[in-house]
This record gives C-alpha cells, sequence and structure tokens, in this order.
C-alpha cells in the first residue's frame, strides 16, 4: 500500500493555491508559510486527511499579521489595563491610519521648512487645557515624571509623602523610578497623615521640586490627612503633581477625582497625566504647567528618548478634537438605556439561561478607586465565561457567583449583535 502521506500537498503547491498566495501578499509569505508547514506536521501525524490540508490552512489563516485579537470588553471595567486601557475613537483609528504612511508630522508644507515636531497634537493639547502656560507629550505618565525628575531636581532632593510612594503596576514604583534619575527622594509625614508643615520643615538648599502623587489605585480611609495642592504652592518650590488618570477638567460623576485644570488653578508647576486613561486617547505622557519649566522638560536631552511616534500624535489629536471617545460615551451612559439593551439580549437568549440583571461597573486603569458606577449586565450560567473568552471574537466578562455576567456599560451598543451571536455559538 502507498504511504498515504505522498498525497499531502508540497509546500510550494499550497503557497501557489489562489487563496493562500492571496493570503500570502497580505499578511506576509513567512507568516502563511509557518501555517501551512504547522497544517502538514499535522496531516503527516496523522490528525486529519491530506485531501483537507488546503482548506485547514485557509481556515487556519489568522485575520491580520498581528497577533493581538480585538476584544469586546463586558468585564464592567471601563479603562481595563489588560485590556490595552483607552479603546480608541472612530475618529483616532482614521487618524492612525492616515498617519501611517508619509505625513508632516515636522515638516511645513506651505514654506517647505521643518516644522515644529507634533505642533498640531500640542496645539489641541493647549486648547483643551487653557489654564497651562505649556505643554508636552512624552511616552506614557512614568515617562513624564522621569523627565520632571531629570529636568527639575539632578542630585538633588525630591519630596514627597510616604502615603504616596505607590506601586504602578507590574512591580514598578514611584520611589525606585525617581531614584533612578539620581535624585534624592526626601520621604515627610506617615503612610496616613501628612500635612503642609512635614514639607515645609522638610525645605532646605538641595530641593528640586515637591512632588504630590495622587494614589489612584487604592484608597486609605479612616483617621488621614493630606496637604492641599494650594498649600503646597505657597512653599515657595516648585510642585509637580502627577494625577495619574488623565482627567482634563472636572467631571460631576467622578467628583473625588484631581484633574488637570484644578492642579494648575491650585499653584502646580507642572501637571503629568496619563493620555489612555479616562482621556480615552493613545498612551501618552502629559504635561502642563509653566511655560519656562515645561520648556526646560522640552529641551532635556532625555526628552529625546521619551518622545512619542507620529501614530501617537495623530490618534490624540483626533482624541481632543473629535467626537466623544468611547470611555467617555461608557462613563456617562444612561442606566436606562443600559437596562433596556439588557433586556433586549436576555431575552433574545433566553433559551440559554440569560437573565437581565443589575451590576456595578468601575472606571479602572488606576482611576477613581472605590467609585461604581450604576449599570446593567446580561447573566449566564458560569461555564459560559471560558467558551465566550476562547470563541471568535473573544468576549470577557466577569464570574459572580457562579454566574458569568456581561456588564453593557463597556459594550458599545454597535456590538450587541456581535455579543449576542458569541453567546449563540457557545451554546
Amino acid at each position: 500500500m502507498p504511504d498515504p502521506r505522498r498525497a499531502i500537498p508540497r509546500t510550494d503547491a499550497l503557497l501557489a493555491e489562489p487563496g493562500i498566495a492571496e493570503a500570502a501578499a497580505e499578511l506576509g509569505r513567512d507568516l502563511v508559510k509557518s501555517v501551512v508547514q504547522d497544517v502538514q506536521r499535522a496531516a503527516r501525524a496523522g490528525e486529519l486527511a491530506p485531501a483537507e490540508v488546503t482548506a485547514t490552512v485557509l481556515a487556519r489563516l489568522p485575520g491580520s499579521a498581528s497577533s493581538l485579537r480585538p476584544v469586546i470588553n463586558a468585564t464592567g471595567v471601563v479603562v481595563h489595563t489588560n485590556l490595552g486601557r483607552a479603546p480608541l475613537s472612530a475618529a483616532a483609528l482614521d487618524a492612525l491610519v492616515a498617519a501611517g504612511g508619509a505625513t508632516d508630522v515636522e515638516f511645513d508644507l506651505a514654506t517647505g521648512d521643518r516644522a515644529r515636531r507634533g505642533r498640531s497634537a500640542l496645539s489641541a493639547l493647549a486648547a483643551a487645557v487653557p489654564d497651562a502656560g505649556a505643554v508636552h507629550v512624552v511616552n506614557n505618565n512614568a515617562a513624564a515624571l522621569l523627565l520632571c525628575a531629570l529636568a527639575m531636581a539632578p542630585g538633588r532632593e525630591i519630596v514627597v509623602s510616604r502615603g504616596e510612594l505607590v506601586e504602578i503596576g507590574d512591580g514598578f514604583r514611584i520611589p525606585d523610578l525617581l531614584a533612578s534619575t539620581g535624585a534624592r527622594l526626601r520621604e515627610v509625614g506617615t503612610t496616613n497623615r501628612t500635612t503642609a508643615g512635614d514639607y515645609a520643615a522638610a525645605l532646605g538648599p538641595d530641593i528640586g521640586f515637591v512632588l504630590k502623587v495622587h494614589p489612584s489605585n487604592y484608597r486609605i480611609t479612616g483617621f488621614t490627612a493630606e496637604a492641599p495642592l494650594e498649600e503646597l504652592a505657597k512653599l515657595g518650590v516648585p510642585v509637580v503633581a502627577d494625577i495619574g488618570s488623565g482627567l482634563l477638567a472636572p467631571h460631576p460623576l467622578l467628583p473625588d477625582e484631581p484633574d488637570v485644570a484644578t492642579a494648575l488653578r491650585a499653584g502646580a508647576a507642572v501637571v503629568t497625566a496619563s493620555g489612555d486613561k479616562l482621556l480615552g486617547g493613545p498612551q501618552a505622557g502629559l504635561l502642563f504647567g509653566d511655560e519656562d519649566v515645561i520648556e526646560r522638560l522640552r529641551r532635556h536631552p532625555a526628552a529625546r528618548a521619551l518622545r512619542v511616534d507620529k501614530l501617537t500624535l495623530a490618534a490624540l489629536e483626533a482624541t481632543l478634537r473629535g467626537p466623544v471617545p468611547p470611555v467617555r460615551a461608557a462613563l456617562e451612559a444612561s442606566v436606562e438605556d443600559l437596562r433596556r439593551r439588557a433586556e433586549a439580549l436576555a431575552r433574545s437568549l433566553r433559551d440559554v439561561g440569560a437573565e437581565a440583571v443589575e451590576s456595578a461597573a468601575a472606571v479602572g486603569g488606576g482611576g477613581a478607586p472605590g467609585v461604581e458606577l450604576p449599570s446593567a449586565a446580561v447573566s449566564l450560567p458560569a461555564r459560559y465565561a471560558a467558551a465566550l473568552r476562547t470563541g471568535e471574537p473573544p468576549v470577557v466578562g466577569r464570574v459572580v457567583r457562579d454566574r458569568c455576567l456581561l456588564d453593557l456599560r463597556t459594550v458599545r451598543p454597535d456590538e450587541d449583535a456581535k455579543l449576542r451571536e458569541a453567546v449563540r455559538r457557545c451554546g
């Protein structure tokens, strides 16, 4: 009997198949070839018949050359760090595509001369916070704080409350970040109580600046005290306020969350914030403050190493100038609308045990700790959690009391049909 493995199509023959050749042109020959070889190995191991090889290759080809997969966020966490934080608006996504080719990011088309890099995005950022004398953008909020230490406190002291020496995730800690610049940390106060007098007592000729860090990923309650920015600004040294979550102005749903405009009015010399949290834009470190201080930061040699690319600048500008981004839309979604959507989905999925239930969503992303956003969810048997997570498209919910909850505050209305079909496929 002839060896059936001889019937397995050769690699060159498979790569010449019209559908596979078209995929190679779109995805890259090496990526497609690796899929072909994986399927051939499976056929040689007897896991599929030689006649099934071509169809199996086509079925296993990825949708893009990137391994990142679009996910429906049904967790109820608006800014979910593990899911990429802020989802971008359609305007920002369009801007990314436009910026993917040659652009005028650092070129004046009218004069033919070199221009300031990202001037349009910086102009949009300055317009969003009129209280700022100047603005600058680096690649994340940690980089913004790092640049402040390098430019404002080289070999000098940074005064900071012990209660604000926070860990920002994945083992990275604010004190380690600052110490890596050569600055010396001068810790004041205690874990739960620090007053303006504690800061004042630490001032001396070696002070670079006072640092005020918003502990955005936890809360200390009970017998506590912290010095307001207004009092720290009167100490006669620059104050850097790291507000973290990227709220540019006060928001009625988040009355206790610090914002850039208020911090500047309180006297902060520099305010740092994230672009991919409550602002709803791309990952970026945003710096606002006194014109002379921001210019010092911009001209520091490390600023070049921390600068953002044209894609970030394009998405940031579109977020600032464009329509309401998804993060804000999710924060401000009407609870009544969420209930109506949950009830409609539950009715269409009643045969698989779906129910519409009340839920509590969260801001997430190290913003507004402890704040619960009333929401509505579709409740399913717990077994759906893993099936949905590994389906196509992947849907990530949360399991509460042996039920899989799909919280609609973080699901766009135009994703409801996809969500319904994803559940159906798991049934």
